[in-house]
């Protein structure tokens, strides 16, 4: 049971390592070249980018280990429970505690923090993504479960996009559009993700290729939404004093 744990960590191994080595020769090449930094700090970095590849690989050998199985494992469990209204609350569940979990979130949340100088609070940011992949997920369930076609969802959904960019806060359109690719990391990706194929396998006239996938863009939807709409009410604010 404990060596299944471990079962292709190899891999997981390499594809971070594969990550990271760019990242690594980048950073060399302007240390010899330009920065100069001190021995110290050069140190402590190398220090820190092990502790990172080490996360990194426990972190996705978790998720491969136990969310891909667990998530299309509940979704194929609550398909043969009967009760498939019960798929839209879960899925608003899943998807703020997974994008609450989600460690991109939290780096997004921190740097624009950093760069408003408090301006726009980190929790707001992270809150902001939360409800709003909840309400993508438990939208992406319904679409399952009543046979929604994705192109109904999407299309409408980039076009309100394009109409908030022309009202929205300036400052707050790239962080809409880069908050959108942070939401769909690793979590959203393998659970819920997983979530959702199960329930495709496990409905009846359901194809889990066709009706399975398209829950990513949906996420990368939401987030995109949600801060553009933060933006206005930040304007509103700003008109207001």
């Amino acid at each position: 049971m404990i060596l299944e744990l471990f079962e292709g960590m190899d891999q997981v191994f390499l594809e971070v390592a594969q990550a990271l080595l760019p990242l690594l020769i980048f950073f060399g090449v302007f240390q010899v070249a330009l920065l100069k930094l001190p021995r110290v700090y050069v140190m402590n970095l190398g220090r820190g980018i092990l502790v990172a590849f080490l996360g990194m690989v426990l972190f996705l050998q978790g998720v491969n280990v136990a969310f891909l199985p667990a998530g299309r494992e509940i979704g194929e469990a609550i398909t043969a429970f009967g009760h498939l209204w019960l798929l839209i609350p879960l899925g608003f569940l899943l998807g703020f505690v997974a994008t609450y979990a989600e460690p991109a979130v939290r780096v997004l949340g921190y740097q624009v923090a950093e760069s408003s100088s408090g301006y726009i609070k980190e929790s707001l940011i992270v809150y902001t993504l939360s409800f709003a992949v909840a309400i993508s997920v438990s939208l992406g369930m319904a679409r399952l479960v009543y046979g929604i076609p994705l192109l109904y969802i999407l299309i409408p959904g980039y076009s309100l996009v394009i109409i908030l960019l022309f009202l929205t806060d300036p400052e707050f359109a790239g962080i809409a559009f880069d908050s959108g690719g942070v939401a769909t990391g690793p979590m959203a990706v393998t659970f819920l993700l997983s979530l959702a194929v199960g329930v495709a396998a496990g409905i009846e006239g359901r194809n889990p290729v066709i009706d399975g996938f398209g829950l990513i863009a949906l996420i990368a939807l939401a987030p995109i939404l949600s801060v553009l709409a933060l933006g206005i009410l930040y304007r509103g604010t700003r008109g207001e004093e």
